[in-house]
């Protein structure tokens, strides 16, 4: 994807598209913008377990689904040095307002919802204080090495499962105390 193939293919002139889009990143970022499907709701009833597998299996069928391509544009937009969350001090500076956009819609698309479920009186009665970040990482993390990793027969569904088994099983209360205890 070229400028000069948009200004094409839109019929405009390069100005116009300047005018909208100061460089080449802008409008990628835009169009990602425009393509990346909205979060699913966190369901609002049931166990804590079965909230988090239907959300993780939400998101795998949106991980799942997009184009390898997309994907791999969109990871490619995001770029390989982002330390941090967008939105949080110290962020990149050379970044354009729709890079940066489209950065923020990825990272809130991805951890709006687990904010939702784990922060819930029954989430914070069976986990404590989790860390949102680390929580989508486990979660999504075996999630998305099957979508890069393009494996065949990947199940996304049990993958999904025993994403959330595993991370219940390390961050329910008193789950640490057997983690040091089984480490002496």
């Amino acid at each position: 994807m070229t400028v000069d193939a948009v200004t094409r293919a839109a019929n405009v002139a390069r100005a116009t598209l300047y005018r909208h889009f100061p460089s080449g990143n802008d409008l990628l970022a835009a169009a990602f913008h425009a393509l990346i499907p909205p979060a699913p709701t966190p369901p609002a009833e049931g166990s804590l377990r079965d909230r988090l597998i239907a959300l993780v299996q939400a998101q795998a069928d949106l991980i799942a689904e997009a184009p390898v391509t997309l994907t791999a544009m969109s990871w490619l937009t995001l770029g390989g040095d982002l330390e941090r969350l967008p939105g949080a001090p110290n962020r990149r500076s050379s970044d354009s307002p729709e890079v940066q956009t489209l950065r923020e819609r990825v990272a809130e698309q991805y951890a709006a919802p687990f904010d939702v479920i784990l922060s819930s009186p029954q989430a914070v009665a069976e986990l404590g204080d989790v860390d949102r970040t680390t929580a989508a990482a486990l979660l999504l993390g075996p999630i998305a090495l099957g979508k890069l990793s393009t494996l065949p027969n990947f199940d996304y569904r049990e993958i999904a499962i025993t994403a959330v088994d595993g991370f219940l099983a390390t961050h329910r209360k008193g789950a640490e105390s057997l983690t040091a205890a089984s480490n002496e």
